[in-house]
């Protein structure tokens, strides 16, 4: 690939703002010098297949059958916290606390600093402010309301995870950002300096206010025009402040790697794992709920250590799936590990330090299965007896 530096065509000029910018001039160069590109484009740990729209004829059966179609959403209003804000105002006991609001957006309170995980506040993961995916459930706050983050954390620049008008509105506070390698340009085309931009490869860190933030590998792509060109890094994010560690897996299909990653940054306290948005036809980019589960047990050596947060779910209707199936599916592979799972309502601030509360709270909401909802086992073996074996492994 060749080009680095060129101006833009004046095609290229007239897309929509949306679509962000390509990486040029010194961004490129970086990429071309990537051990993760080659042949131009990013390359994946593990290989994959055909991703979604690849067989958008075959799937086309699954997403318009009306039986089908009426259990991909909710059939009453989800619930939202009511009192976040609030409840963030009061630091958190142990020194680490989570709060999931929606989708794959985490606020995560480590070390007295505030990290906000891949922050979508639009109504639609969409270029478009009239067409695409919306949002089944309103933001538990505004954004501009949730002052004092140190970091924004990038996984990747799909819509459902940079979106543009969080963005805008993040420009106005002097937030900085840590993102993967190329998806800075989309961020300076939409008004933030290139001195707030942390832009990492996989395996690469960078120190921010105490904290340190590590771009993981994660097997997914990456692209927001046209073209499905792909110049922008995707990753999962590992980060410490020296006492806790997390992990958010942004995007990926499950792969080996994640052993690794636990080795070298584990064993983390808390995972947020992608477990929703799967299908039989794109099995290699998004993880099913068995197979996150095997993730969040791989992250920490083999035994279950700390907690899960389920995310990437709930939010959006990206699949074909019943809209309550990712929670169930985690529930019960969690009870089968013997691991500890959160499943707090949209909003719901939790620290994975203490016992987590077994609210279903989707199934009050949700279209039931054939039969019913299943009873849950207890957990096969305590989630703390796992954790005391693998620390004392270490």
């Amino acid at each position: 690939m060749t080009g680095a530096g060129r101006q833009p065509s004046r095609l290229v000029k007239a897309r929509p703002a949306a679509f962000g910018a390509d990486p040029a001039g010194e961004r490129l160069e970086r990429i071309l010098r990537s051990p993760n590109y080659a042949d131009g484009a990013f390359v994946n740990p593990v290989g994959v297949g055909p991703g979604p729209g690849s067989d958008f004829l075959k799937s086309l059966p699954a997403s318009l059958r009306k039986e089908a179609r009426v259990t991909r959403k909710p059939t009453r209003p989800i619930p939202v916290h009511p009192t976040t804000l609030a409840d963030i105002a009061v630091p958190p006991a142990s020194g680490l606390r989570l709060t999931w609001t929606g989708h794959s957006t985490v606020l995560a309170e480590i070390g007295g600093r505030r990290v906000l995980f891949d922050p979508v506040w639009g109504e639609r993961c969409s270029p478009f402010t009239f067409a695409g995916p919306r949002r089944m459930h309103p933001a538990p706050v505004p954004l501009g309301s949730l002052t004092g983050l140190d970091v924004v954390v990038i996984s990747h620049d799909h819509y459902d995870h940079l979106d543009m008008p969080s963005i805008v509105e993040l420009v106005r506070s002097d937030v900085v950002f840590a993102v993967p390698l190329g998806v800075g340009a989309h961020l300076e085309h939409w008004g933030v300096s290139a001195a707030r931009i942390h832009e990492l490869d996989w395996n690469e860190s960078t120190e921010i206010g105490g904290l340190r933030l590590t771009a993981t590998p994660a097997r997914h792509f990456c692209g927001r025009g046209l073209r499905g060109r792909q110049q922008t890094l995707w990753a999962s994010w590992a980060v410490t402040d020296g006492t806790h560690r997390i992990f958010h897996s942004g995007d990926t299909g499950y792969f080996p790697g994640f052993a690794d990653i636990g080795a070298e940054h584990g064993p983390f306290d808390a995972t947020m794992i992608q477990i929703g948005a799967y299908s039989e036809f794109w099995p290699d980019i998004h993880m099913t709920p068995d197979e996150g589960m095997q993730a969040h047990i791989d992250l920490s050596g083999g035994l279950p250590h700390g907690v899960m947060l389920p995310i990437h779910w709930g939010t959006f209707n990206l699949a074909q799936h019943p809209w309550a199936e990712p929670a169930e599916g985690t529930v019960a592979a969690a009870r089968a590990a013997g691991a500890a799972v959160a499943t707090p309502r949209v909003g719901a601030p939790f620290e994975p330090a203490q016992p987590q509360p077994d609210d279903w709270w989707w199934r009050e909401i949700a279209v039931a299965p054939a039969g019913g909802w299943p009873a849950h086992p207890e957990p096969a073996a305590p989630a703390d007896r796992h954790a005391a074996d693998y620390e004392a492994a270490e």
